[in-house]
């Protein structure tokens, strides 16, 4: 455990030195998240409430998605990973003490806590100061604050879990882009970063509320604003924990039967 610890604080001071990555990316956040929440707010129209979902929720809902986009998207990727697999150097990676699925997610959460590092703050102070329109509410209470927390980081775990399948499966495919794509616009959907889950309709809400997808980033932000209640946060932190144990499990088994079929060639 110590070891993954330390890498997991090397990696995430690895991550820290991309500043001027991350410059670009709070400004394109900003961006986006302006114009996501005046096409939201051009839905509502003159309501301040649909299907239960405040106008305030909505903008803090967005904002919370923006200033955490690394935990949540599965678009974030480590070609360095890719390129291990596809060039044969992976080779060098078995040749470690260590258990190789481990080893890769201990690195993919450091980076992406990292991205968040650079990026989160200056979205949620900026986002509490604007127009009130637009402004980002503080949270519902000390204790979603809290459930908040845990949520967000189970979420990331969950997020990570999954990002293993699509290099879990360049190991047949040899190439990242088919499952990059498949796997980003599932989860990008059905995780509420196109449409937020509480505004979509009944039967598709059903369909999301059994997929991991969900668990990530829709139940950490909805937790914050208050729009789900301390009781069904708790049931679903249990959820999550149950969810992240299939997923790493399934993750590890299909690891060490795509190692087994594993031809490096060359010497």
């Amino acid at each position: 455990m110590r070891v993954y610890l330390s890498l997991l604080k090397l990696r995430i001071y690895h991550g820290l030195q991309y500043r001027v990555a991350a410059l670009a990316g709070i400004a394109t956040q900003f961006f986006w998240g302006t114009i996501m929440i005046m096409v939201f707010l051009a839905f509502y129209g003159e309501s301040t409430s649909v299907g239960g979902f405040t106008t305030t929720q909505l903008v803090t809902y967005i904002w919370l998605q923006q200033a955490f986009l690394s935990f949540i998207v599965l678009w974030l990727r480590d070609m360095e990973l890719f390129e291990l697999i596809r060039t044969g150097n992976i080779a060098y990676e078995l040749c470690r003490p260590l258990n190789i699925y481990g080893f890769w997610y201990t690195k993919l959460i450091a980076t992406r806590i990292a991205n968040a590092m650079l990026r989160c703050m200056p979205i949620l102070v900026v986002s509490m100061f604007i127009p009130e329109k637009y402004r980002m509410s503080m949270p519902d209470s000390t204790e979603s604050f809290m459930l908040f927390l845990i949520t967000l980081m189970l979420g990331l775990a969950i997020n990570v879990a999954i990002s293993m399948f699509i290099y879990i499966s360049v190991f047949v495919t040899l190439s990242p882009m088919g499952s990059l794509l498949i796997f980003s616009v599932i989860g990008e959907f059905f995780a509420g970063l196109i449409i937020p889950i509480p505004l979509m309709p009944e039967w598709l809400r059903n369909i999301v509320m059994v997929l991991p997808f969900r668990y990530v980033g829709d139940l950490p932000f909805r937790v914050y604003s208050g729009n789900i209640p301390l009781g069904e946060a708790f049931l679903g932190i249990a959820i999550q924990l149950v969810w992240l144990t299939v997923l790493i499990l399934f993750g590890k088994k299909l690891m060490q039967s795509a190692l087994k079929h594993l031809v490096v060639q060359g010497g």
